[in-house]
């Protein structure tokens, strides 16, 4: 990649693409099911217009990277560098008014997640790390992102978007970890990670993810001391089932009672 300011630039993309879906927030706007029916998976025009311009701005400067992307697919995916968007992660909380959701953009190098932000435009907070450190920028100023200690499921507090993402064997996995933690919290979706990579909590816990809902979230835990994984303790960055704890002996834990 050449030369270029990379932070400066991602603040860009955050930006405009706040701007593109601010009006939107807690108006009224088309609401489209992408899901069959009895489920409900939503997209908005809020989701279509920012991913427009993160694609149009990313196209502009670096025409050469390949951008992968959840309303309009695929483009130049073996490119060394492949942006990760997630216009809106959390957009049942959008529809439904809640400010828990985010602008997700991360940059993978050879696969490897390597920057990523989320972007919270209504809070008027970011959370962003490259794997090394991480930094939060918001109405509390700006500051170093750093995960807190925790040596115990039994003092932890574990979050996850909804129970409902686990059925069958994944669902009782999920619910030895959750028994056992001091406090569990629903709803968060891309925010659960922000708050790991805060110390504002110790792990995530979810399944059925895609690339888009995690790969620039990874490099905003690791960067604040976090980890990252699949359940496996393999790679996240495809997505599926994954944790992230801020303590690693804590991760360790989850996943032996995860895997039973």
């Amino acid at each position: 990649m050449r030369p270029v300011d990379l932070a400066a630039f991602v603040d860009r993309l955050a930006t405009e693409s706040g701007r593109a879906i601010l009006p939107f927030f807690r108006a009224h706007f088309a609401t489209e099911n992408k899901a069959g029916p009895g489920a409900f998976d939503p997209v908005t025009e809020a989701d279509r217009a920012a991913e427009v311009v993160l694609r149009r701005l990313i196209g502009e400067a670096f025409p050469e990277h390949g951008i992968v992307g959840e309303e309009f697919g695929t483009e130049r995916e073996e490119a060394e560098f492949v942006w990760v968007l997630d216009p809106i992660d959390g957009t049942r909380a959008f529809v439904s008014g809640l400010p828990l959701w985010g602008t997700l953009i991360g940059l993978t190098r050879n696969g490897v997640p390597a920057y990523g932000t989320l972007h919270q435009p209504f809070i008027g907070e970011r959370f962003t790390g490259d794997g090394g450190a991480a930094h939060y920028t918001g109405p509390a100023g700006a500051r170093p992102l750093a995960t807190r200690r925790c040596r115990a499921i039994e003092d932890a507090t574990v979050l996850t978007t909804s129970p409902k993402l686990f059925a069958g064997a994944e669902d009782e996995a999920y619910r030895r970890v959750e028994d056992r933690a001091r406090l569990a919290r629903y709803g968060t979706d891309c925010y659960g990670y922000a708050m790991v990579a805060a110390g504002q909590a110790d792990a995530v816990i979810e399944s059925g993810l895609k690339p888009y809902d995690i790969v620039a979230l990874i490099p905003v835990v690791e960067g604040a001391g976090g980890i990252v994984t699949a359940w496996d303790g393999g790679s996240a960055a495809a997505g599926g089932r994954v944790v992230a704890c801020g303590d690693r002996l804590l991760h360790a834990q989850i996943l032996d009672v995860l895997n039973g």
